[in-house]
């Protein structure tokens, strides 16, 4: 009996361990994660330290020197109600964000659908719009802010030469209001839609500047529209119009909402931006109590971004198209 159980027991296979499969996609979540980890470190180390650190100092007040006294929302009452510089600075640069956005989006968008089509040296007119990107950036930047053709053309005098000039920023301009208003006389076009026009073209430099990035993108999601689409549209008797507004408008939409996203958060964050100029300044040249009440700007900015964000997104969000891929 026990030399049967024995040899039954050596028939019954022993189960193995079965070797745990990992996915490709969690293979990718495991490689992104630990490309991103520096970052997530540092941030946790060194970010919300002074986050935190900014955030307090913004409800207090600096007494005898180092001594801080909590005072509520005083800082923030002043900035909104007291210091009148701070919202008319603020409501100048919304609104030169609400001209600027549009005409970069749309710039964008125009020279990514031109540079996408088939031509001789399509590389080299790719390389050239993004030429600003690089030059916008680090030590160039600084450099460039020396140039008096980019003084010229953004309107400043800071040269021996140009003394004579009488009104700097009316030379800088490529078209006046005169211009256009003689332009749209015969259309009865307003006074409103004719300043547009005229901000616009007079800031065209800026806009070809801030668009390369913008442009890559679009020039990605282009790429990425499947070729026999529009070769069944062809086939269908679609115009290169029809085309565009129905297969190539609503593919890349995704990455209009990502483009108008990027261009609010690179508008309020430049360097050149009105408002973070006026806030750096207001806290290098006042005193000790002007930095927290520099720091509360910069809180009631941040906010107002992350509102204006939060607004675009939820605009633009229920107009995008999304392509399935089941």
């Amino acid at each position: 009996m026990n030399n049967a159980q024995a040899a039954v027991k050596q028939k019954v296979p022993q189960k193995t361990k079965k070797r745990k499969i990992v996915s490709l996609d969690k293979k990718k979540a495991r490689a992104g994660w630990f490309f991103v980890a520096p970052f997530l470190i540092g941030f946790v180390l060194i970010y919300i330290p002074i986050i935190f650190n900014s955030i307090q100092s913004s409800f207090f007040s600096i007494k005898q020197g180092q001594i801080y006294e909590f005072v509520g929302f005083d800082n923030y009452a002043y900035v909104l109600f007291t210091n009148p510089d701070f919202v008319t600075t603020l409501t100048s640069g919304i609104r030169q964000l609400v001209i600027d956005i549009p005409a970069i989006v749309i710039f964008s968008l125009f020279m990514a659908v031109l540079l996408n089509q088939k031509m001789f040296g399509r590389a080299i007119f790719r390389a050239i719009f993004f030429v600003p990107v690089i030059l916008s950036t680090g030590l160039i930047a600084e450099i460039d802010a020396s140039n008096v053709m980019n003084q010229y053309m953004s309107g400043t005098d800071s040269t021996d030469t140009s003394a004579n000039i009488t009104n700097a920023s009316s030379t800088s301009d490529i078209i006046s209001m005169a211009d256009v208003a003689f332009l749209f006389e015969s259309m009865k076009v307003g006074t409103g839609l004719v300043k547009y026009v005229v901000q616009l073209v007079n800031d065209v430099y800026n806009i070809i500047n801030r668009s390369g990035v913008q442009m890559l993108i679009f020039l990605a999601g282009l790429q990425s529209i499947s070729p026999a689409i529009y070769e069944s549209c062809s086939i269908d008797g679609a115009t290169a119009w029809e085309t565009f507004w129905k297969i190539t408008f609503p593919m890349i939409s995704p990455m209009i909402l990502v483009n108008t996203i990027y261009t609010v958060i690179d508008s309020f964050t430049s360097s050149d931006s009105s408002v973070m100029t006026f806030i750096l300044n207001f806290y290098s040249t006042g005193g000790a109590q002007s930095r927290v009440q520099a720091t509360a700007m910069g809180w009631i900015y941040f906010l107002i971004v992350i509102a204006i964000i939060a607004a675009v997104s939820g605009i633009l969000s229920a107009y995008i198209f999304y392509q399935r891929r089941d």
